[in-house]
């Protein structure tokens, strides 16, 4: 069994000082949402062992303060920054999370990179599950949004589309209303 955990950076600013969209940087409830996802990440194992990360700015810090919250509480994962999973679709999300797991084969990877291509990879993988997360997950992935599938198999090079089973699906707003 391996299970994939697809999170969206948290909330940003709307423009970066530099005018580079890579550069935008997490706003007030950014860093808030990440901390609350970190914190129930923490709380629900079992917790990603390797971690794939845009080299976006507000990917990394989503990550950073996300486990900032973790750390202490869950073993340290195995942290890869990607410059691929910027602006990266669902085939190449796919390819990148085939390859970045060769050596290691972690049995619970994270993702953490962004929209349109997260939201559309989490959809393509996902077969079966959670009949209320599917529905939410359907209408978008929002800042902070969590999307966590199981796939039975045993390795990622194993890991295909409609193959995934939707576990759950969370955000910080859902966490919010109970």
């Amino acid at each position: 069994m391996r299970r994939l955990m697809l999170l969206r950076h948290a909330k940003t600013e709307t423009d970066a000082p530099s005018g580079r969209d890579q550069d935008r940087r997490l706003d007030d409830r950014g860093r808030k949402d990440a901390a609350e996802m970190g914190d129930w990440l923490a709380t629900r194992p079992p917790a990603p062992e390797m971690v794939l990360v845009s080299h976006a700015v507000r990917a990394r810090q989503t990550w950073d303060i996300a486990w900032e919250t973790m750390k202490g509480r869950v073993a340290a994962p195995e942290v890869e920054i990607l410059p691929e999973l910027y602006g990266a679709d669902p085939a190449q999300i796919l390819e990148t999370i085939r390859t970045a797991t060769i050596k290691s084969n972690p049995r619970q990877l994270l993702l953490v990179g962004h929209n349109p291509g997260l939201h559309e990879a989490g959809l393509m993988l996902m077969g079966s599950g959670d009949p209320a997360g599917a529905k939410a997950l359907a209408d978008n992935l929002p800042t902070a949004g969590l999307a966590i599938l199981d796939f039975d198999v045993k390795d990622w090079g194993d890991v295909a589309y409609r193959r995934g089973k939707l576990v759950l699906f969370v955000s910080p707003k859902l966490l919010r209303q109970g």
